[in-house]
């Protein structure tokens, strides 16, 4: 069932487990992970940004190709297409698409203009039967260009950003983007444990929150904040890397000189291979295999 992501992410979150969310940069990213969801029989959220849409042609034919392949792999477990980190205008040609899910990433923005431009989408997203995700304390690292140094959420504007009426909230607690340096001081999990209590106590629920920057992160300490309130994990660069590495050995070990392996479907596939295993492995860490 392709779904707005709402009751898989409240389910997630009331059951102490993430929903992967993997970023979708083409047709061998997006059928490698479908076909390890639903090997492992795992929700999914199938996110693309921007500059992936933009370099597969638009929203619409990002939306397209992961439905389309939903269907025709004859996949059973919970999906949803989620737009990764959009501007306004990616919102709007997402929703225009049929993204059933939505990031609108205003973190760049004063608080005051976050928190406002948040919930008037909100409104929108929710008028279609959409689920919104904002984001509150910037993630560190780079995204589609924009680079952000990470910071800490406070609590008050944590509070802020969750009573605009969002679905589901990134919070930054130390994470980053892309690769971890070595002197990387690990998540701030003290402070995911305030931003938790706190929210259930103001809210009067419990709000799925969200783990960005999930590649590279010890299993040890996702695992922690899964049990401190994240239901979403966000993997992307976890992906590139099994897939260059698996290319790569391809090519140093002279098998892509073998017989026919030059033609795509074969020189891409221990790249495939790799993302469908990265996959298997990210769900047995985030404790969704068999949530579906």
């Amino acid at each position: 069932m392709i779904t707005n992501g709402v009751d898989m992410l409240q389910k997630a979150r009331a059951e102490h487990y993430a929903v992967p969310a993997f970023n979708v940069n083409n047709l061998e990213w997006a059928k490698a992970i479908l076909l390890a969801c639903e090997k492992m029989q795992s929700p999914v959220m199938m996110q693309v940004t921007g500059g992936a849409a933009k370099y597969m042609g638009d929203f619409k034919v990002a939306h397209d190709l992961i439905a389309d392949l939903y269907e025709a792999l004859n996949i059973t477990v919970p999906m949803a297409i989620h737009l990764d980190h959009g501007t306004e205008t990616d919102v709007h040609e997402a929703l225009q698409a049929g993204f059933t899910s939505i990031m609108f990433d205003g973190s760049a923005l004063p608080l005051d203009e976050n928190v406002k431009k948040t919930a008037e989408i909100a409104d929108l997203v929710h008028a279609q039967d959409k689920q919104l995700e904002a984001e509150v304390g910037t993630i560190g690292g780079e995204e589609d260009g924009v680079i952000a140094d990470g910071e800490i959420a406070s609590l008050d504007d944590t509070l802020k950003m969750a009573e605009t009426g969002v679905d589901s909230l990134a919070v930054g607690i130390g994470n980053i983007h892309g690769k971890y340096p070595a002197d990387w001081k690990g998540l701030h999990l003290d402070h995911l444990k305030a931003i938790t209590d706190m929210l259930s106590e103001k809210l009067g629920r419990d709000l799925p929150l969200v783990l960005h920057g999930g590649s590279g992160i010890p299993d040890d300490q996702i695992q922690e904040a899964i049990k401190l309130g994240i239901a979403k994990v966000n993997v992307n660069t976890e992906g590139q890397l099994a897939f260059h590495t698996a290319i790569r050995d391809f090519v140093l070990s002279d098998k892509d000189l073998q017989g026919k392996n030059y033609a795509p479907r074969k020189f891409l596939q221990p790249g495939s291979e790799a993302i469908q295993a990265m996959c298997e492995d990210r769900i047995k860490v985030f404790g969704s295999q068999n949530k579906a």
